[in-house]
């Protein structure tokens, strides 16, 4: 195994830790959680450029990487949901997109074409982890009113939900030629 890899795979370690920390009602136990997500997602640009710079791109790298990313993401949406801070609707909607997309891959596989991860489904992960950090901090600052009736909360739902629709369309729109060929 690569060091990137092992790098990846220590994201993936950390998932479980950073869950306690944000479902636990201890003092500060947002802050710990934030640090841990925080500190998770930062290596997954490390073992990006560990991989690129020292020649360790690998297949299952090239598998493990992009899963790591969705477990991290998800697993902040899930707690999101738990604490009713996100709808299961607009959890749904971004598992429906990754299932999708994986589809699609797999189907574009079979005829020998590789999807790789487009501009917006690495715009999708960044304002992901971006807004899911804004999320994690205290409840006082999520819930703060920017109208009546409209919380830094839910512009931050709003914000993950529309970017997450926006890139499963383009991956389709962008690849709708492997959906074409299997009729």
């Amino acid at each position: 195994m690569t060091t990137a890899s092992k790098i990846t795979m220590v994201r993936i370690f950390m998932i479980p830790f950073f869950m306690a920390a944000a479902l636990m009602s201890f003092k500060g136990h947002e802050y710990v959680a934030l640090l841990i997500f925080i500190v998770a997602s930062v290596t997954d640009s490390l073992d990006g450029y560990v991989a690129r710079h020292y020649n360790q791109i690998s297949t299952f790298g090239k598998f493990i990487d992009p899963l790591a990313d969705k477990l991290l993401v998800t697993a902040a949406l899930l707690i999101f949901v738990e604490r009713g801070q996100m709808a299961s609707w607009a959890l749904m909607i971004v598992i429906a997109r990754e299932f999708a997309v994986t589809g699609l891959r797999l189907v574009a596989m079979e005829d020998g074409i590789v999807i790789a991860a487009g501009t917006s489904g690495k715009i999708k992960t960044a304002l992901s982890i971006v807004f899911s950090c804004v999320m994690l901090l205290p409840d006082q600052i999520n819930r703060f009113k920017l109208l009546a009736w409209l919380s830094v909360n839910d512009i931050c739902v709003a914000i993950i939900v529309l970017v997450t629709v926006y890139s499963g369309i383009d991956y389709f729109v962008a690849n709708k030629k492997v959906l074409n060929t299997k009729d």
